[in-house]
């Protein structure tokens, strides 16, 4: 209450000066300023408590009443103190002038005084005093019946400004304790959210195991000739996108979801993703087509796999939903007037189509067209949902158009800065290097081994950091793969200590091998003195990538 009233310090001291002015020049009252001053030291006092409670805090009721009674008593009798000199100095209209005064500053009280009896009572106590004694300065000259009329209406304006106060104060109540409960509700909705993520994260990351073995064993399977090991494969990466729709969600859900900006290949990015799903439309006897894509650039920047991920998503609506005819890709480009590329990428497919009621309800997570769309297609109705989202986040939009009968076309349009191609990369060749892998799960470790086969590479392995050290500390190598999360000691962890200690590896890269592949992740990677990261799947030209980079890093250091 003394912190409110210190706010509006100013507001009175300037009320009070306008006041004196008024009185001075209207009326010639010099002691005006007399008042004025009076009021003013009243104001010092106030300030002096606020300072005092600064540094001790009020402590009992006692001591708050103690407060009370020298900061907003004396403020009362001195601005109260003008309307018994307005009631006797001022004819015909001086007790209109004192009563209005008196009431005003009492309505005042009101707004200041919310949330203390006691503030309210010391500061309103002296106005009331005023209220009744001024009809009394009369009582030789006023007839009675004015008299009495006076005394009502004086009671009748405290009793407003009582009431006043008290529904003030109910409304305070019931407007905290509101707020109160919408903040526990909030907290509640927080930590649910902040528990469904965590659990989303780490089942992840379980699930990135399994799968990251089951996609190295297939790709081993398919390449010595045995054609399970496609269909294996193709498994894995359902498994994965499914996986992936349910952290994109939990990243939206959280307000965490974020994309790149990098230079790629927008035109190759789509052809890539329409001969992906050719074959699935050859097995159903539909016709893909691509329209326009001489008009689509290049070169752009922006976030390819989030691109990827929503052209995969319409595509696999339209085969899935499309029982015979055609899924056509229709790609159009243009030049907005900052040099940009407006870019339109639509799938239209000749499928049932969909009414109006179901159009409302498309982009609704977890809703899908009927129950007998999950049981006979499948899916968790998350994708096209994900897709607006990021859509949105790349600063476009999804749309669509359909009507029963009439198939359904779905519009992704985006603004993609230019950018220029880069020099031609070599695909990675056999290496020789020394390679260490760091995993506590022995799957993780053979599928790495696995994928890093191609390259002529056996490498070492080691079931925990403390194993890895001990290793590390006598042979040299040029790579070591760290899991970011095993037990005991973790990677970030293992990292630090290997960059402390004296020995071969000291300066040699590390990448980091990880299935929670967040930015804020890989900044506490870097913070531990890792050199890279790959993401859980492993994607085999990712690690590759990360190879090349690490050991063109190493030659350089040894060079120097």
């Amino acid at each position: 209450m003394v912190a409110t009233r210190r706010k509006h310090m100013p507001v009175r001291l300037l009320t009070a000066f306008g006041v004196a002015l008024a009185l001075q020049l209207t009326f010639g009252w010099t002691w005006a300023w007399l008042w004025a001053g009076a009021y003013l030291a009243t104001q010092l006092i106030d300030h002096w408590t606020g300072m005092a409670l600064t540094r001790r805090p009020i402590d009992g009721p006692f001591q708050a009443a103690k407060v009370a009674l020298i900061s907003f008593l004396p403020s009362s009798i001195a601005f109260g103190a003008l309307a018994p000199a307005l009631w006797q100095g001022v004819d015909r209209y001086g007790p209109a002038l004192a009563m209005i005064v008196v009431a005003t500053a009492m309505t005042n009280l009101i707004a200041i005084c919310r949330g203390s009896r006691i503030a309210f009572a010391a500061a309103c106590v002296p106005y009331g005093l005023y209220l009744l004694t001024l009809p009394l300065m009369d009582l030789a000259t006023a007839p009675g019946p004015v008299l009495s009329t006076m005394m009502i209406a004086v009671g009748l304006v405290m009793l407003n400004i009582i009431g006043a106060w008290l529904t003030t104060e109910e409304a305070r109540r019931a407007q905290d304790e509101a707020h109160a409960e919408a903040e526990d509700r909030r907290a509640e909705a927080v930590a649910a959210t902040e528990a469904k993520s965590a659990y989303v994260a780490m089942i992840s990351h379980e699930l990135r195991t399994p799968i990251s073995a089951i996609l190295a064993g297939a790709a081993e399977t398919e390449r010595a000739g045995h054609a399970q090991g496609r269909l294996i494969g193709e498994a894995g990466r359902m498994m994965t996108v499914l996986l992936d729709d349910m952290l994109d969600l939990s990243k939206l859900e959280a307000g965490r979801m974020s994309v790149e900006a990098v230079d790629f290949n927008l035109r190759q990015a789509v052809l890539d993703a329409v001969h992906a799903w050719r074959p699935q439309a050859r097995a159903k006897g539909l016709h893909m087509r691509i329209q326009g894509a001489r008009h689509l650039p290049a070169w752009v920047s922006g976030d390819p796999t989030r691109i990827r991920q929503v052209i995969n998503n319409l595509l696999s609506n339209a085969l899935k939903f499309t029982k015979e005819g055609s899924v056509t890709l229709r790609l159009g480009g243009g030049t907005t007037e900052a040099g940009d590329h407006a870019v339109t990428i639509a799938v239209s497919d000749t499928g049932p189509g969909m009414r109006p009621d179901q159009l409302e309800r498309l982009f609704t997570p977890f809703e899908q067209l009927g129950a007998h769309t999950a049981r006979t297609h499948g899916g968790t109705g998350l994708g096209l949902m994900i897709s607006r989202e990021l859509a949105r986040l790349m600063g476009g939009d999804l749309s669509v158009a359909s009507a029963p009968g009439e198939g359904a076309v779905f519009t992704l349009n985006l603004v993609l800065p230019a950018a220029e191609a880069p020099a031609t990369a070599q695909a990675p060749q056999a290496v020789q290097a020394r390679v260490m892998v760091v995993d506590d799960h022995a799957v993780n470790r053979q599928a790495i081994a696995l994928v890093l086969a191609p390259l002529g590479i056996a490498p070492a392995t080691a079931a925990s950091a403390e194993e890895a050290l001990e290793r590390l500390a006598l042979e040299p190598f040029d790579v070591v793969l760290m899991d970011v999360y095993m037990p005991d000691m973790d990677g970030r962890e293992a990292t630090r200590q290997l960059r402390a200690m004296k020995g071969p590896n000291q300066h040699t890269p590390v990448i980091a091998i990880t299935a929670s592949a967040t930015a804020r992740d890989w900044e506490a990677c870097l913070a531990a003195g890792m050199n890279g990261h790959v993401a859980k799947p492993i994607e085999p030209s990712q690690l590759y990538a990360a190879l090349e980079t690490a050991l063109g890093e190493g030659a350089e250091r040894a060079a120097a």
